[in-house]
C-alpha cells in the first residue's frame, strides 16, 4: 500500500462519511422525488457502500452525469440489508453494493422485488493474515474468521475449499454454512459481521474479507491477500439494482450507461490496480 493510495482512501472515507451525514434526509418517504419512478427531472438517489461503490458513483456524479443531464445523489450505507429495504420501500431510487446471490437471498427472505440492472465490477474476496505469508502456512488448529451473512459465508467457504484448506459437502451452494463443511482439516472458524473482519486480523490466524472492506482497511487485495477469487465465471459481480418496474426509469438508464462507460472502466483500472475489476454487461444468472 503506497502512501498516496492510503491517503486517498483516508480522504475518500472522510468524504463518504460526510456524504452519509449530509444525505441522511435524502431518499425518505417525505422525499419521493429521489426514488425511481418519479419525474425524470428530479434527482436520483442511489444507496451504496462507501468503498468502492460510492467512490465510483462520485466519479460519475462529478465527471459524467452533467453531460447526461442526470442529477445524481449518493447515500452511503455500512450495512448489507438497509440499502435493499430502502430501495424496496421507495426511499431511494436504486442501490449499488451487492451481487446476485445476496439480492436473491434478500428477495426470498423478505419477499422483495428487486432486480439487477447492469453489472459494474467484481471485488475479489480474499484470505488475509497478519502471520501467514502463504496459504500453505495455515495449519490445523488455527482459527479462520469468515463473514456471518448467508451469501458471503458460503462464498468464503468456497474460497477456502478451492484452495485446499477445507472440503465441502457435495451440493454446497452459494448459501453454504459451516454445517456444509465435510472436512475442516483441523481448522476452527469464527463467524463475524463482514464489516468487522479486517479488525479481527489481530485476533485470528486468518480471515476471509470482502473486497470493499479490505480496501477500507487499507489492505490491497491484489498484493496483500494470500489467495483471491478468480474473476472468470464469478457469480459475485456487483451491479446497479432497482425495484422491479423501475428498470426503464430514464434516470436509471442514464446511470446504467455511465457505469458501463469507457471512462468508468479506466477509472476503476487506474484507481484500484486489480483490487477491483471492471465487469460490464448483462447480469449472470
Amino acid at each position: 500500500m503506497t502512501t498516496r493510495h492510503t491517503r486517498h482512501l483516508t480522504l475518500a472515507a472522510a468524504a463518504t462519511t460526510a456524504l452519509t451525514l449530509g444525505l441522511t434526509a435524502c431518499g425518505t418517504a417525505s422525499d419521493p422525488d429521489s426514488g425511481a419512478g418519479s419525474d425524470s427531472s428530479k434527482p436520483l438517489t442511489v444507496g451504496a457502500s462507501a468503498t468502492p461503490h460510492a467512490q465510483i458513483l462520485e466519479y460519475v456524479r462529478d465527471n459524467l452525469a452533467a453531460d447526461e443531464d442526470l442529477d445524481l445523489k449518493i447515500k452511503v450505507f455500512d450495512d448489507y440489508v438497509l440499502p435493499n429495504t430502502a430501495t424496496q420501500e421507495g426511499e431511494i431510487g436504486a442501490n449499488f453494493f451487492q451481487h446476485k446471490p445476496h439480492l436473491d437471498d434478500f428477495n426470498e427472505q423478505r419477499d422483495g422485488s428487486l432486480v439487477p440492472v447492469v453489472n459494474v465490477h467484481l471485488e475479489p474476496l480474499g484470505l488475509y493474515s497478519e502471520s501467514a505469508k502463504d496459504v500453505k502456512d495455515i495449519k490445523p488448529g488455527q482459527t479462520v474468521a469468515v463473514p456471518n451473512d448467508a451469501t458471503n459465508e458460503g462464498r468464503a467457504l468456497k474460497l477456502l475449499a478451492d484452495n485446499g484448506l477445507i472440503e465441502l459437502k457435495k451440493g454446497a451452494g452459494t448459501t453454504g454454512t459451516l454445517r456444509d463443511v465435510a472436512d475442516a482439516k483441523g481448522l476452527k472458524f469464527k463467524e463475524l459481521k463482514a464489516a468487522t473482519l479486517p479488525r479481527s486480523l489481530g485476533e485470528v490466524d486468518a480471515a476471509v474479507i470482502n473486497g470493499n472492506y479490505a480496501l477500507e482497511a487499507d489492505l490491497k487485495p491484489a498484493d496483500d491477500a494470500l489467495v483471491l477469487e478468480k474473476a472468470e465465471g464469478n457469480p459475485y459481480t456487483n451491479f446497479l439494482a432497482v425495484k422491479k418496474g423501475n428498470e426503464d426509469d430514464e434516470r436509471v438508464e442514464k446511470l446504467a450507461k455511465l457505469l458501463n462507460s469507457d471512462e468508468v472502466k479506466k477509472y476503476i483500472e487506474k484507481e484500484y490496480d486489480d483490487s477491483v475489476l471492471p465487469v460490464f454487461g448483462a447480469v449472470r444468472g
